[in-house]
């Protein structure tokens, strides 16, 4: 017989928010370049990389990534200074009510919720009052490991206090889903909320 699942960890920048992808996107044409370099950089540039991974796992602050990845946009053609930069990165980001909604019906339907986020900035959580919408807040700054990094799936099951096999993680990146099922927990790739939803109600029997 299968473990029901009672849980669920939601993800913040594109499952909370509008798409980061899109949100990148936009940066990228507003600097006059390809809008998919930011991501493309990200994603396979050796030292972009390695600046993201550090960021958020805490291990380079705030500023300092913001001045290692201008250098890396400006080394492909970008004109852009490191202050500020992750705020231009964000600033088509926002909230995604209909998600927001559902975090809440899951929990007043008396399911336990947390948050796993990979933090990126100082302010990247700013207006949102996560301590009231969730029984437990997981974010890669403050604990050292990023997802998909077993052990940040570990960390946030056990600050919940659920099993892995009793979880489900909500992540619009499916690498992420992959470590999570790896990790033992079930998986949502988030797409869009009512899909989303769907998907979620079946699983917890809502």
């Amino acid at each position: 017989m299968s473990t029901r699942i009672s849980a669920v960890l939601f993800d913040f920048g594109g499952v909370l928010t509008t798409s980061v992808y899109e949100a990148f996107e936009a940066f990228g044409a507003a600097l006059g370049v390809d809008p998919r370099l930011p991501l493309r950089l990200l994603a396979k540039d050796e030292q972009s990389g390695a600046l993201l991974v550090a960021h958020e796992e805490g291990r380079l602050g705030q500023r300092e990534f913001e001045d290692g990845f201008a250098e890396r946009l400006r080394a492909h053609g970008a004109d852009i200074q490191g202050a500020g930069l992750l705020s231009r990165m964000q600033q088509e980001l926002r909230p995604d009510q209909a998600m927001l909604d559902l975090v809440a019906e899951v929990r007043g339907a008396g399911r336990p919720v947390g948050l796993l986020s990979n933090s990126l900035g100082d302010d990247c959580y700013a207006g949102f009052d996560l301590e009231s919408m969730f029984d437990a807040v997981v974010i890669s700054g403050d604990i050292g490991v990023r997802k998909p990094s077993r052990r940040a799936y570990a960390v946030a099951c056990e600050r919940l206090g659920t099993r892995p096999e009793e979880t489900v993680m909500v992540d619009d990146l499916e690498h992420n889903i992959v470590a999570a099922r790896r990790a033992g927990l079930a998986g949502i790739v988030h797409r869009e909320a009512a899909t989303t939803a769907e998907e979620l109600r079946n699983l917890l029997r809502v």
